[in-house]
């Protein structure tokens, strides 16, 4: 297989802009991961969900957390250099599993995925996260777009349901408005990608993609892995994934049970 070969440049890009790109990180595995995709869109795990209101053209699907259960996602996650290339990007010795996200937009999708963080979302905080999304069909304009530096913001953006269009917890003034970073001249990342590269970005990086204009389809796997800072973190509400019965306390690290270690 093919080396992944992460250089200081790619390294320094990541810990300044908070994102960057690696080039054929998954493109011995995108078989893999396309079974995978099918695998999970005919067998939806109880995460699954529409991302389109009635009207809305196309199909946006997206599940989570099902690595366990489907074989494809666990052997690329456990066989594939990725944990490496996490190790590096988050200069940190561990690499502790997090979670899978499968995202699809059939043709003529032209709905957004809007811009967020996910950091918010989830009940982990830390320096050292990392999450990589990889398109497994060719990309031109519904590549993942990430705004540079935005993981150095004070403060986070404000997390909201992406069909509702409501505010997630009930602090909302804790938070930044959801900023137009088109609109407001911010420095977007973005690539034209083949199947099996990956944009690796942290957490608390503000991203989003436009619509599937294509007349082919979008399927993108996602992985988000953390590094040794990474603690337990109580938020006001229901996270997202929600993990319930998880029984972790505030500052200990993710229960090695349910986040293994990869490296």
């Amino acid at each position: 297989m093919a080396k992944i070969e992460i250089t200081p440049e790619m390294i320094e890009t990541y810990q300044t802009e908070g994102v960057v790109l690696v080039r054929g990180l998954w493109a011995d595995w995108v078989e893999d991961l396309r079974a995978g995709v099918e695998r999970n869109m005919a067998e939806p795990g109880p995460y699954a969900a529409e991302n389109l209101k009635p009207g809305e053209g196309g199909r946006f699907f997206d599940d989570y957390c099902n690595w366990g259960r489907i074989p494809e996602f666990e052997r690329v996650i456990r066989e594939s250099a990725v944990a490496e290339v996490a190790a590096q990007l988050m200069a940190s010795d561990r690499v502790q599993m997090f979670h899978d996200h499968v995202l699809v937009k059939e043709p003529g999708t032209s709905k957004p995925t809007p811009w967020h963080q996910d950091g918010p979302y989830y009940f982990v905080e830390g320096q050292q996260t990392v999450s990589f999304w990889s398109p497994l069909d060719p990309v031109r304009e519904a590549s993942l777009r990430c705004v540079a530096g935005s993981h150095r913001w004070e403060k986070e953006v404000l997390p909201t349901r992406w069909l509702a269009e409501t505010s997630f917890y009930p602090n909302s003034e804790k938070y930044m408005p959801v900023p137009d970073p088109d609109a407001e001249g911010m420095p977007v990342r973005e690539w034209q990608m083949e199947p099996g590269d990956a944009v690796a970005f942290n957490y608390r990086t503000l991203h989003g993609a436009r619509g599937n204009n294509a007349a082919t389809r979008r399927r993108a796997f996602s992985l988000r892995l953390v590094g040794d800072d990474a603690r337990y973190v109580e938020r006001p509400g229901r996270t997202s994934p929600p993990y319930p019965g998880h029984e972790m306390q505030p500052g200990q690290r993710l229960r090695e049970d349910w986040f293994p270690y990869l490296r």
